[in-house]
């Protein structure tokens, strides 16, 4: 039976509601309920098994957390020492180097996924489901390691398998869009419709962070200027510069000046005749840049950054430079005049300032005192990124020329609805000012023609045949082509197109993050395996042969069953598709049976 507590209140009429079950009210309260998904009356991580740990397993950053929060809860690189890419584009062709890439791939992804649950998280796997985000990409031998790492060292009780775009979209409450994600190994575009991934049409091109960094790191070494510390104390700082010694340029400097010091500006529109004259010695034809446009030097330079590491190693050795001036003609030919055209070109546009950073000597330079100076120019900050949006080669294609051609591939009665919802995700779209250039680079990719008419001696009566406008189809859609995570969105001149700008603020990088976040929360996801299924696969089977008398472990290379990884390369075609195999021709039946030759 309950009882009025007897302790005298301050409120006089609250003597008329003695009546009241106010024991029975208070214990019926949502406060001093257990959940019926969690053992104690406190919703969090740390006591809840119901989260799930979402991971994303990036080439050279992860992100890891808990369903269900609003950020990850560590970020770290996935080799502390080097901060290198755990795996590249390129793998080994001979099978015993490529083996043994495996097996210390295998090594690292475990020291990762022990330091996820047992230093990060402090939780126990056994008792906890992983989503994994994973790059559309991601090569199917990866994933089978993930796998590996998972149910066999640390017995988690389910992995799920969800791509990255996917994610990065529902996060921001849509299911249609052209997610691009600029990581650090590759750019990806990727459209979606009604929540399915439209996988055919998947563009890629390897200008992204890592180019960007080599970029970034060539540019110093050529144009930079280093200050080495003075001879003692009491004297000035030396007034002496030299060229950059490649030994100061270690890859968290160079990863400290990308993320902190860089920055993404307006296009410029620079012709030859600028060109030319903004050259401070008349320089001869060949060490002009290429009469495309100066776009390629950009491609090329950042290809031939080793060449131009080794050059300035040499010359460095040899003798000190007064400032960072590089003679125009050369052994190499034209490739120094045609590299000084970079600082001319974007000297005369670029505002920003230079930047005097404080640095440890090289080993070779430790006769001084304190701390040399590394001075950065500020069109290398302002410009360095002009590599990520001036196409090189054909497999090289620019960022928006990478969203334009997945637009081209997809139906046009869908383009509308995808330009409309473009999401640009990933580390190296956090660069200031990158996502507007991005809108820019697109608008006026599309309103250029991209090559001439073609000059020569025709037919007579015949004119010339017109120029190609590679992206004529998408001109149209020009008023409609809108980013949902613009920060600065610019007026549309179509009232109707009102995208631009209203996604979440959620940073580009850790966006994909937050969807695999709320996946978990809403209890979703993508291609669940369970650990049953798994050791059910590598079960051994009744047979009569001595080998399948072995069991198959995990470990074992080779024994992973077809089908049970999710491949979206493998997913069988759409009905009325055609198939990728051509039909073998019917021959007809002869009445007299013929002996095959060489029966």
């Amino acid at each position: 039976m309950s009882t009025v507590p007897s302790t005298p209140r301050a409120n006089p009429s609250s003597v008329t509601l003695t009546a009241t079950p106010t024991t029975t009210r208070v214990t019926g309260t949502h406060a001093l309920q257990s959940s019926p998904h969690y053992t104690t009356t406190r919703r969090h991580s740390l006591y809840g098994t119901e989260d799930r740990v979402v991971i994303d397993p990036g080439s050279r950053i992860w992100k890891v957390g808990f369903s269900g929060e609003g950020k990850p809860r560590d970020v770290f690189y996935g080799d502390p020492v080097n901060s290198e890419s755990l795996w590249s584009l390129n793998r080994a062709t001979d099978p015993s180097a490529r083996d043994e890439e495996d097996r210390m791939l295998e090594i690292s992804i475990e020291r990762c996924m022990r330091s996820v649950f047992h230093g990060s998280l402090l939780t126990d796997p056994k008792s906890r489901k992983v989503i994994l985000v994973e790059h559309p990409l991601l090569p199917l031998y990866i994933k089978d390691i993930f796998a590996k790492v998972l149910f066999g060292n640390l017995q988690v009780p389910s992995v799920s398998f969800a791509s990255s775009h996917l994610l990065s979209l529902l996060c921001v409450g849509r299911i249609t869009g052209l997610v691009i994600d600029c990581g650090h190994l590759e750019s990806t575009t990727l459209p979606i419709f009604a929540a399915r991934p439209m996988f055919p049409h998947l563009r890629t091109t390897p200008l992204a962070g890592s180019r960007f960094t080599s970029h970034l790191r060539a540019l110093l070494l050529l144009f930079g200027t280093y200050i080495p510390p003075p001879a003692n104390l009491s004297s000035a700082l030396s007034s002496r510069t030299t060229r950059v010694p490649q030994e100061i340029l270690t890859d968290a400097l160079v990863e400290d000046i990308k993320t902190r010091c860089c920055f993404v500006s307006t296009p410029l529109e620079i012709n030859r005749d600028s060109m030319r004259s903004s050259s401070p010695a008349p320089a001869s034809e060949s060490d002009l840049p290429p009469s495309s446009d100066a776009a390629m030097s950009e491609s090329e330079f950042s290809r031939a950054s080793e060449g131009v590491e080794s050059l300035s190693s040499s010359q460095h050795a040899s003798s000190e430079f007064e400032v960072i001036s590089l003679p125009q003609q050369s052994e190499s030919g034209g490739r120094e005049g045609h590299l000084q055209m970079l600082p001319n070109m974007y000297m005369r546009h670029s505002t920003a300032t230079d930047i005097h950073l404080r640095v440890v000597p090289p080993a070779s330079q430790q006769l001084g005192t304190g701390r040399g100076a590394l001075i950065v120019p500020g069109w290398i900050r302002e410009r360095a990124a002009e590599v990520l949006f001036e196409g090189g080669d054909v497999d090289e294609s620019s960022v928006a020329e990478v969203l334009l051609e997945a637009i081209l591939k997809v139906p046009v009665d869908l383009r509308k609805t995808l330009v409309s919802s473009i999401l640009v995700t990933g580390g190296t779209a956090m660069l200031p000012g990158f996502i507007p250039r991005l809108h820019t680079e697109l608008l006026r990719a599309i309103g250029s023609t991209m090559s001439r008419p073609r000059q020569g001696p025709t037919r007579s009566g015949r004119p010339l045949p017109p120029a190609y406008d590679r992206y004529a189809p998408l001109r149209p859609l020009v008023p409609h082509i809108a980013i949902l995570n613009n920060p600065a969105p610019q007026p549309s001149p179509s009232p109707r197109v009102t995208n631009a700008g209203k996604a979440p603020a959620f940073a580009p990088a850790s966006i994909a993050w937050v969807g695999g976040s709320l996946a978990g929360a809403l209890k979703t996801g993508g291609v669940e395996i369970s650990r049953e299924k798994w050791d059910e696969a590598f079960s051994p089977h009744d047979d009569d042969d001595d080998d399948a008398m072995i069991p198959a472990s995990p470990s074992s290379p080779g024994h992973r069953p077809r089908g049970m990884l999710p491949d979206w390369t493998r997913t069988p075609l759409s009905a009325g598709a055609p198939s990728a195999v051509a039909p073998k021709p019917v021959v007809a039946s002869s009445p007299s049976p013929q002996t095959a030759v060489g029966a």
